[in-house]
């Protein structure tokens, strides 16, 4: 019995604050980005930097805002020198605002976070050592505490974004120092109990900010969950399989890495419903979903098309490989039909390389164009494009490329 780890604890309190909102299985995914769905991190990373351009656009219309009220009240030079911070941190937020768009990558949105986040966190300690120069008093000191609240403001808004906790501690972490250090600066170990009692409430703040991040991202893996998912086979549907095929064709783009895709298309399944009746084949679609997904590697992705229709997404497998993967699946059985033989498809599979495909829904066109070819073929076997590829490897499985009928899928028992 293996011991378990931090992890492992933190995903079992976290399942258990959260009864009923969020299985054990899924609890991880709110302690790292490690692991998330590419449709789940791309729907994230699109709402961290649109809530980054609307934090910066805000900044940048209220932080000049306060150079009346320093020009009013605090001394010459401290005005003009605290104003023309002021400025250039204005600047940078309406840079920030306008270069902050186009991109849904989860690096892009750390960087948009980290730049807006730093802004204000270097005004804050640049501002604080200016104001130690001077003595302030009366109406100018009081105004002047004001700048000791920027710290507050930003760790409360945490809670706009939807972070894991790694996330949310790596952002907050420089915060927190930056306060510090111009704590240190500014007492000089003098007011050791004001700080710390401070500095305890920031702690505070960026924990209540940290469970707000959480029920965000709790909320909106449960909404892209149901999204994603066929309510029937508990498959993905066709809408998250064609964002998710159109992410790995361009991640396959961009690596001159392969990607296969198979078009599967169950024999004779209207004969179940005619003879059977929906609910058999209800039954017989929830258990095929069932015993291919048993079978996938990590990254593959099985999305329901529609009706007895499904695509089998394999990103970084080439011809032979994809092959290889079918041929397991067929080994293991795809299920059995109510008559109790053994449930056989048409296969129709496209490699992104081999067929020089020029976008996903190419890919798709080539992978059912063969499933038809399949299918008048008589059914019960695989049609791949190993005529058109080139690759040694698919050379070499040529004698064994197709899953003929005469090889039929393997009878499995019913639990």
């Amino acid at each position: 019995m293996s011991t378990p780890t931090p992890t492992d604890f933190l995903s079992r309190m976290l399942a258990g604050l959260l009864p009923d909102e969020l299985e054990r299985s899924d609890s991880r995914q709110l302690l790292s980005p490690i692991g998330h769905l590419p449709l789940l991190t791309t729907r994230r990373a699109t709402m961290i930097v649109n809530r980054v351009r609307l934090f910066a656009l805000l900044f940048a219309l209220l932080t000049p805002l306060w150079i009346v009220v320093d020009v009013a009240t605090l001394p010459f030079p401290l005005w003009a020198q605290l104003a023309a911070l002021r400025l250039t941190a204005t600047a940078a937020f309406a840079a920030l605002f306008s270069r902050a768009r186009g991109k849904s990558s989860l690096l892009h949105a750390y960087r948009s976070m980290a730049t807006l986040f730093a802004i204000p966190t270097l005004f804050y300690v640049i501002s604080h050592l200016l104001m130690a120069q001077h003595r302030l008093d009366g109406l100018s000191a009081a105004l002047g505490t004001g700048y000791a609240f920027l710290p507050f403001v930003l760790l409360a808004g945490f809670a706009v974004f939807p972070l894991t906790l790694l996330e949310t501690a790596a952002f907050a972490a420089p915060v927190l120092l930056a306060y510090g250090l111009a704590g240190l600066a500014e007492w000089g170990g003098s007011d050791w109990p004001s700080f710390t009692a401070e500095f305890w409430l920031l702690i505070l703040i960026t924990g209540v900010a940290a469970l707000a991040s959480l029920c965000q991202l709790v909320l909106m893996s449960a909404l892209v969950g149901q999204a994603l998912r066929d309510p029937l086979t508990g498959c993905y549907s066709r809408r998250s399989g064609e964002e998710m095929l159109a992410i790995q064709f361009d991640q396959s783009l961009r690596s001159g890495t392969p990607l296969s895709v198979a078009f599967i298309d169950l024999d004779h399944f209207k004969r179940v419903n005619d003879e059977h009746g929906h609910d058999a084949g209800d039954v017989l679609l929830k258990n095929l979903s069932r015993s291919v997904n048993s079978q996938l590697r990590g990254g593959d992705i099985l999305a329901r098309w529609g009706g007895e229709e499904f695509v089998l997404i394999l990103p970084s497998t080439d011809c032979e490989q994809a092959m290889q993967v079918l041929a397991r699946l067929y080994g293991t059985g795809l299920g059995e039909r109510p008559s109790g033989k053994p449930v056989t498809a048409s296969i129709g599979v496209a490699e992104r390389t081999c067929d020089h495909a020029p976008d996903w829904r190419t890919l798709v066109q080539l992978a059912d164009e063969r499933m038809y070819a399949a299918k008048h073929s008589g059914r019960n076997g695989v049609v791949c494009p190993l005529r058109q590829c080139a690759s040694e490897h698919c050379n070499s499985c040529l004698g064994r490329a197709a899953i003929t009928r005469q090889q039929p899928a393997v009878r499995l028992e019913t639990a």
